[in-house]
This record gives structure tokens, sequence and C-alpha cells, in this order.
């Protein structure tokens, strides 16, 4: 009885057959028809002279390649033997790659350089140039170690004045070129620092990577400050050597180069001052030599004569320093004289004495208007006394009249007024009294 087999179960079993048996595989070959995908995934064919076989390296895998695949690239590939069900083709799943005859550090060196020498980022006229007189260096590199110290060394003895500020980095291993690109972009953030020095020791190639990585040279290339590589030893190149603005051999170098200018100065300052120190030794020999040349006589006669012209210069001035003092000290007392006089006549005393003396004389006016007023109203007041006085009732009494009044206090005018009987008080000028009325008659009273 023959057995029909779907096709998918098939392609199954062969292929759960092969993964069994080539689990773990390494194939030598070239790569062709190298297609990177979207993904991340990168696919390609490995072949030789006689055969080929398809190969698949997962985005995972991908990422940890240490060199860029090309066409045309002989490689040694590790990996599973497995079966694409969709294409019943066999292919090769990679778990690892590397390429043969040269390491994969030293190619992704070698591809990295030249893409980024394609890009332009080594070209000279991109590059900056360093300034002379730096009043701060960053330097970027491991706080401890023989790097930091013989540097700080370097510029102590050969520009004292010179600032170094530490930006402290892992130089190796898997954090180092993260914190490399931030110290860079800090730096150039802080405005604290004139040009950066990034500096390590030497080491293996496997040691230098950061400094090979695409991302350091990146983060070199963006820098608006000078950077100065010095990586390694003289003998060590590196991708950052190639980006930064100046690639000094060692980090000893580096700190030689930044300084080079203040030391120049300096050395060419101490020339100077050794020469002017020569050049007025031999001046003062060559004085001495002609003092000594000169009779003695004649030279005390010049002594005597140069003293005398220096004593009657002396003398002259002296004259004429008395001239300008005496002068001068007559100016300060004509100033002083006017000033005194106008502080005279400003005196707030003399403003004082002015103004007693005129309120004593309106004092002494306003009594004798008081007087007069009072007398003028006395005078007055008296001719009103008079008046109201010959007015008043009181003096016609005075005059021998009287004035009566009846019982409810009445004026009596008349005698209708009255009846006999009638009470009524008569008021003389020294006093009153009451009388009775007897009789009345009417009548005026006749002239006399």
């Amino acid at each position: 009885m023959r057995r029909i087999w779907p096709v998918r179960d098939l392609v199954e079993q062969v292929r759960e057959q092969v993964e069994a048996s080539y689990a773990d595989v390494w194939v030598e070959g070239e790569i062709s028809n190298f297609r990177p995908a979207p993904s991340g995934h990168i696919y390609f064919t490995l072949k030789d002279a006689e055969a080929q076989l398809p190969v698949v390296l997962f985005r995972r895998q991908a990422l940890l390649l240490r060199f860029r695949p090309e066409d045309g690239l002989h490689v040694l590939v590790r990996g599973r033997v497995s079966v694409y069900a969709q294409r019943g083709q066999l292919q090769l799943v990679a778990e690892t790659m590397e390429p043969v005859g040269a390491g994969s550090l030293q190619l992704a060196f070698e591809q990295l350089k030249e893409r980024l020498r394609t890009e332009g980022l080594f070209e000279s006229d991109r590059k900056q140039p360093l300034p002379a007189f730096p009043r701060t260096v960053g330097i970027v590199t491991s706080p401890t170690g023989a790097v930091i110290r013989d540097f700080l060394h370097i510029v102590s003895r050969r520009h004292s004045g010179l600032n170094v500020l530490l930006f402290p980095v892992s130089v190796q291993g898997d954090a180092a070129q993260a914190e490399i690109e931030a110290a860079l972009a800090d730096l150039n953030a802080s405005g604290m620092v004139d040009i950066i020095v990034l500096a390590r020791g030497g080491g293996s190639l496997e040691d230098l990577a950061a400094f090979n990585s695409e991302r350091v040279a990146r983060a070199i290339a963006a820098s608006r400050l000078p950077v100065v590589s010095a990586i390694g030893h003289e003998t060590d190149f590196t991708i950052a050597d190639f980006v930064a603005d100046l690639r000094a051999p060692t980090p000893s170098a580096a700190a030689e180069l930044i300084t080079e200018a203040q030391h120049t100065i300096a050395e060419r300052v101490e020339n100077r001052t050794n020469r002017l120190e020569r050049a007025a030794r031999f001046q003062l020999l060559q004085a001495r030599q002609q003092f000594e040349a000169v009779a003695v006589e004649r030279a005390e006669w010049r002594a005597t004569a140069l003293l005398q012209r220096l004593n009657q210069g002396l003398d002259d001035l002296g004259f004429r320093i008395e001239t300008a003092l005496s002068s001068q000290l007559r100016n300060c007392l004509r100033d002083v004289e006017e000033l005194a006089a106008a502080v005279l006549r400003h005196d707030p005393r003399q403003r004082l004495g002015l103004a007693r003396e005129r309120l004593a004389a309106g004092s002494t006016r306003l009594d004798r208007a008081l007087e007069r007023s009072l007398s003028a109203a006395a005078a007055r007041l008296g001719a009103l006394d008079a008046s109201l006085y010959s007015l008043s009732p009181l003096a016609v009494l005075d005059r021998g009249y009287a004035l009566v009044h009846g019982a409810g206090g009445a004026l009596i005018r008349s005698t209708a007024q009255i009846a006999p009987g009638d009470c009524v008080t008569t008021s003389l000028s020294d006093g009153a009294f009451t009388s009775r009325v007897e009789t009345t008659s009417s009548g005026k009273l006749r002239k006399k």
C-alpha cells in the first residue's frame, strides 16, 4: 500500500530531520546577492565554485556583527541548516559570521574608514585650527591611570596658567561609546572650555574599539570646539584620529601641542632676557673700559663741571618753584578773602540782627498806633456816654423831675390813668416813695 504525503507534511518532516542532523555547522564561502531588509534582517547567498546556499541572519544576530557584510567578501558562517517551507528551499540560519583572512574588527575599521572618508569627514578644510592661547582645556579620559597624570604634569610644567577640566568616562567596554559621545556634547554645551582632548593609553584593537566606532566619530565631527585625538601610542591609529581636528601621537604629546604657543613665547622671552642681560653686561664692560682710559685729572674736571651744571640747574629750578609757589599762594589768599567776604555777605547772623531791628521798630510803631487808637476810642466813648446820659431819664430826675408809676408798674402819663384812692410810686433821683391819690385835676401846666 502506497503512502501519499501532503507537501506541507513532507517538507516539515524533512526540515526536522535536517535541523536535527545539522544543528550547529560552520560553512565557508563567498557572499553574493547581499540584501539587507528594512526589518533589520540580512539575506545573502553563500557560494563557492561548485554550489551555493541561501543564508538568513536575523536582526538580533546582525546587530552583533563587528563588520559590514558585502558582496564578494569571503566569510565563515556558523548556524543551523533548515528548510524554508514556503519555497521548499534549503537555507542556513546564521548565528555568527566572521571574515576569513582578516579579523572582524580590522575589517569594520577599514569599512568605516572608507565610508567616512567618502562622506568627507577626513577632509582638512573642515578641520578647525587650535586656539593659540586656550584658557581652559577639557580632557575626556579615564580619571585613573597614567594618562591624566602625565597630561597634568606636562601642562603644569609648560603652561601653569592653563586650566584643565576633566570629564571622566569609560575608555573601553560596552558603555564607552555612549559616555564619550555624551562628554563631547556636554563640553560643547557648557561654554567652559576652549578645546577638547580625547585621550587614552595604548591597547589592542579590541581595547580601542570605542574610538573606532561610527558613533564617536560623528560626535567628534559635530563638535563646535576643536578636538585633539590622543589615542594609544604613536603607532596606533583610530577612526577618531582621522576625524579629529588634530591627532597627537600620545596624550603627553597632546599636552605639548596645546601649550606650544605659550611655551614658545616663554622660551622667546627667556632668550630675549638672556640676550638683554648679555648686552647690558657688554655695555657696562665697555663703559668701564672707556672710563679707565680717561685721564684722572680730566675725568675729575669733567665730573666737577658736570656737578656745577647740575647744581646750577637745581638752583634755577628752586627759584622757579619758589616763584610759582608764591604766585599760587597769593592767588589762594585772594580767593580766600573773596570767599570770606561772600560768606559775610550771606552771614545769617547779620540777617537776624536786621530782622530784630525791623521787629523792634515795628513793635514801637504798633504800640504807638495802639495808644492813638485807644485814646480816640476813649474820646468817642466819652462823647457817646455824655450823649447817652443827656438822653437818659435819670438825667431828667437829677434836674428835679420825678417819674410816677401805677400799681402795675406802668408809667403814669395822664391823669386819666389814675383815680382817687389809687396807690402810685414816685421815683426821684435819689430814691422813691409811695402815695395815695386824693384828687385829680385835668388840664396842661402853664409855663411861668
